[in-house]
Order: C-alpha cells, then sequence, then structure tokens
C-alpha cells in the first residue's frame, strides 16, 4: 500500500467479491475511454485505440489493476472563465451555466486509505455530493445526456454511477455490460477520453469537456446535450458540477 494504485486495489477487490464486477468490467472502461481518445487530436492517445483483449493482456500493476486500468501521468493546462450571468449575455462565445456545484467529505475519511468504514465498497462522499447537486439544480439522474466521471483509476467508475442514479447499488457491471457508458449508449462518459485517455489533469480537462459538450462543439458530441454531470476526485473528499445550457429556474 505504497502508491494511489494499491489503494484503489483494495477497494476494488472488495467491490468485485460483494457484487461480482471482473477486471473485464474494469476493461470495458478502457476500453470506451480510449476509443474516444482516439478520435480526439488533443489526447494522449489520439489515434491510439485499445481492445478487451489489449487490456487483459496488459501488466498487473497491483491485482486486479491492469495497466490499462491506471492513468498516465501528464503535461498540460486549463484556463476557465466564470463570470456573471448578466455579462455573459454579451459575450461572443455561447455561455454555459453552473446549475450545481458541491463539495463532500463522509465520516472515516482518510485521503485514500479509508480502510477502516464498514463498507469500503461505496463512495459516501460522492453520495453526499450526488444529493446537494441535484438538489440545488432541481436535476434527477434522468436529466443528465452525458458525464464526465473521474477516471484516474477505472474500478471507481463504477461506484460513481451508482452514487449518481445512473444505476442501483451493485448494478454499475450490467451498465458497463451492456454498452450505455460508451459511444450510442444511455448515458456516454468521458467523451474527450477521460483521464485515461485524453491526460491526467486532475480532471481539469473535464470540466472543459463539460462546456463543449453543453456548447455544442466537443470532438465527439452527444445529441441534444443540455445539462452535463462533472465529478471530481475519489478516495479523497471530492466535488461536483452540473453545467447545463440553460440558467436554472426552480
Amino acid at each position: 500500500f505504497h502508491t494511489p494504485a494499491g489503494w484503489v486495489a483494495m477497494f476494488a477487490q472488495r467491490y468485485m467479491h460483494e457484487f461480482g464486477a471482473t477486471t473485464l468490467d474494469f476493461g470495458r472502461i478502457s476500453v470506451a475511454s480510449r476509443a474516444y481518445a482516439a478520435k480526439n487530436p488533443a489526447a494522449f492517445f489520439h489515434q491510439k485505440p485499445i481492445t478487451l483483449d489489449d487490456h487483459q493482456a496488459s501488466r498487473w500493476i497491483c491485482e486486479p489493476l491492469r495497466l490499462l486500468d491506471c492513468c498516465q501521468e501528464s503535461d498540460g493546462a486549463v484556463a476557465m472563465v466564470i463570470t456573471s450571468r448578466e455579462r455573459a449575455k454579451d459575450l461572443k462565445t455561447k455561455p454555459v451555466y453552473i446549475l450545481g456545484a458541491a463539495q463532500g467529505i463522509a465520516s472515516g475519511q482518510q485521503i485514500m486509505t479509508s480502510y477502516y468504514r464498514p463498507d469500503i465498497t461505496a463512495l459516501p462522499e460522492m453520495n453526499l455530493v450526488a444529493r446537494q447537486l441535484y438538489a440545488q439544480s432541481g436535476l434527477t439522474a434522468a436529466d443528465i445526456q452525458t458525464a464526465v466521471i473521474y477516471d484516474h483509476f477505472t474500478p471507481f467508475v463504477l461506484p460513481q454511477l451508482e452514487a449518481f442514479g445512473f444505476c442501483a447499488r451493485g448494478e454499475a457491471k450490467d451498465f458497463i455490460r451492456a454498452g450505455e457508458h460508451a459511444s450510442g449508449g444511455r448515458l456516454p462518459i468521458n467523451t474527450h477520453g477521460g483521464q485515461l485517455g485524453e491526460a491526467y489533469i486532475h480532471g481539469m480537462n473535464g470540466i472543459a469537456e463539460a462546456v463543449r459538450q453543453v456548447r455544442g462543439a466537443a470532438v465527439n458530441q452527444v445529441d441534444s446535450v443540455r445539462n452535463v454531470l462533472v465529478t471530481a476526485g475519489t478516495g479523497v473528499p471530492t466535488s461536483g458540477l452540473i453545467l447545463g445550457a440553460e440558467p436554472h429556474v426552480r
């Protein structure tokens, strides 16, 4: 337990034991991210898709994590302009509205080693963020067309999908097996390639992708996007955003 991969592997093993997820499910997340990245000229892995066989053949880092379950080290930068709704109306670029912004920490939180909780298969801090975001925005999971799910390691994508109500507890594996997270699925995620495929810039590049999706300017554009969820780091005190095409009116 000297590295983040080792810490995440501990949680992943327990999640697999409880809910029947497998390394193939983790691989399906990686494959979808790399497929998006392959079409993204800004991505580290542009034109470098992988197959599920590639994932399964990649070397162990810390079981059950393979090399292709882990994000790469990246150099990069992201800039954003945040202003008032009134001023945004006068700008040339289509504004994107912040409909919800929340932070969360849960009991027993110990950075990425919260092993002494009664249950280490969930992310209670992300559950808290989800409740706050939906309460602030007045939206539900059904109102989200695409999401940027923090994917520094593939296993933590599954409990995040559950925390935000895109699938029931323990059923994220079925959501992934059905391809609902991939192109053409019910909830395409990480359409820029995510941190696994575009770059690991601590999720800031994910916020930029959410803005592009709302504006209709993404390389891998999802149809009819109105609202996008963005989540932040997992295994740590965390946060999230919901960005939308229209200002929220309660």
